[in-house]
């Protein structure tokens, strides 16, 4: 499925990363629909003029928070993708490790683009195209490894590792059970190791 292109960004200046990092806090704890300009000003020791002189509109405000998220996400998931072998299972098993980590850091009620995704499903809204990219590429990247791997039915045991990954995110955010990310890879370790071994069969 096609999804607009990704909306512009705009320079930060200090006073726009100060609106950045109490958006972000507030988008995240409370919600974007919940968290008006004023409030957020007002945490950012700014003024509303300046919120808008900065960024323009709301909407831009969510567009660099959710972007700014993506990309810190991306940089804290490479490190452990390089320290993993290629084209090794504990590649794999590296995104939950690093997703594991994340969230005890970050994500204390889940993910945050399925979080925005709750509030934001109209794909008019400029910030909707990050969430859905983000989702995708994620996709993308376990079609990636489970490829590096030369696994039969790469496509197919990608979609399921991203399932694995992607319902134990939800299910911290809901605070379901103890540790879902770590069951999660466990799940997806036992998977690797039976797709292998039914290969190894072939």
């Amino acid at each position: 499925m096609g999804i607009a292109e990704r909306p512009r960004r705009i320079t930060m200046t200090p006073a726009a990363r100060r609106v950045l990092e109490a958006a972000a806090r507030l988008f995240y704890e409370r919600g974007v629909h919940a968290v008006g300009v004023d409030l957020i000003a007002a945490e950012a020791g700014v003024t509303k003029k300046t919120l808008y002189d900065r960024f323009g509109s709301k909407e831009q405000v969510v567009v660099e928070y959710l972007a700014d998220r993506d990309e810190r996400w991306r940089g804290f998931l490479a490190r452990y993708l390089d320290a993993a072998q290629p084209g090794s299972a504990a590649r794999v098993l590296a995104v939950f490790d690093a997703s594991r980590a994340w969230a005890k850091k970050n994500s204390s009620k889940g993910c945050g683009m399925v979080n925005a995704h709750a509030e934001i499903s109209d794909p008019s809204h400029p910030a909707y195209p990050i969430i859905i990219e983000q989702k995708q590429w994620m996709l993308a990247l376990f079609t990636d490894l489970v490829g590096d791997m030369d696994q039969v039915g790469a496509d197919r045991l990608s979609r399921t590792l991203m399932l694995l990954h992607e319902g134990a995110l939800v299910a911290h955010g809901l605070n379901v059970f103890a540790d879902p990310i770590s069951h999660a890879r466990e799940q997806a370790q036992a998977l690797l190791v039976a797709v292998g071994d039914s290969a190894a069969k072939r």
